[in-house]
């Protein structure tokens, strides 16, 4: 591979291991990386499609009583175990670091089990001044603990290469409604505060039209909002472990070029597919031969 890869100004999605790809690409390319890399949960992570349909003899019950034959139209998924997580994750952290420009920023997403030990790491690999903020993404789905308090954060760790110097778009932040406006008068009522470091937003639900079928899938308002403060238009953005391609959706959306990388085909179909009216370049993968969604949604 050439050291000027993806020196051009297309959007890419690349099936290829990241570490493979990383080392090839020139010093300061990339104005922002974002990566949401398997969370080392020990389990596969899979989601299952269906399709229901009326059934008086089906096999579970719907709104207002009603019965829905269930149809399994597939799974896909990863294995999410690693037998040493940081000596997996180090090697495209520090060339994560290279690739930025001077005023580039990276945000790693990460959980509970390994933050901790990746925070050490990136404290060594940037400088422990070059940390930013650990952001919070808190949300309120799914099923709960009776053994233990309930897990539902996710966590953001955010290095800026240079702390004296980097992109920070405060005016381009969305703003959220106040807990208590009647407080604030209606002027500022009417406005909006601007997001502090924890950051509530509901998961992508599975009846959501943003839904793409990607078991991890994260959504996408919550990428725009480091898309619109942390790049410019024009930037390139890359997620090396793009999964659904949400922060290719995000960067487009806002007229930004992206660079996806992951080496699971059935992500990569998925990204093709989400992202086919942007015309990406590709790279380890036939795009004429990614079938069309069952779902249109994705397109």
């Amino acid at each position: 591979m050439s050291s000027e890869l993806f020196a051009d100004s297309k959007n890419w999605i690349v099936l290829a291991d990241n570490l493979a790809v990383l080392p090839h690409m020139a010093d300061a390319s990339v104005d922002l990386i974002y990566i949401d890399p398997p969370f080392n949960t020990g389990k596969n992570q899979t989601r299952t499609r269906i399709k229901t349909e009326r059934d008086e003899n089906g096999d579970r019950i719907g709104f207002q009583g009603r019965k829905y034959k269930t149809t399994i139209l597939g799974t896909s998924g990863f294995e999410d175990q690693f037998d040493n997580f940081i000596e997996f994750i180090a090697p495209r952290l520090e060339e994560a670091h290279r690739i930025l420009v001077s005023r580039g920023s990276l945000f790693l997403h990460i959980d509970y089990r390994e933050v901790h030990y990746c925070k050490v790491l990136l404290d060594r690999i940037f400088g422990r001044e070059c940390f930013m903020n650990e952001i919070i993404w808190a949300y309120d789905y799914g099923a709960r603990s009776r053994s233990k308090w309930s897990a539902k954060h996710d966590n953001i760790l955010w290095y800026a290469k240079d702390p004296g110097n980097y992109i920070f778009n405060f005016n381009e932040m969305d703003r959220i409604p106040y807990m208590a406006p009647g407080l604030v008068g209606k002027e500022k009522a009417a406005r909006g505060k601007t997001p502090t470091d924890v950051w509530w937003h509901t998961i992508v639900a599975p009846n959501s039209k943003e839904k793409t079928g990607y078991p991890t899938q994260k959504p996408l308002a919550v990428l725009e909002r480091i898309v619109k403060v942390h790049s410019n238009p024009g930037d390139t953005l890359l997620d090396f472990f793009a999964g659904s391609g949400s922060f290719g959706e995000a960067a487009y959306n806002n007229r930004r070029r992206y660079i996806l990388i992951d080496n699971h085909e059935e992500a990569i179909k998925i990204c093709l597919r989400r992202l086919a009216h942007t015309a990406p370049c590709t790279m380890g993968i036939d795009a004429d031969k990614v079938t069309a969604p069952e779902n249109p949604r994705l397109l």
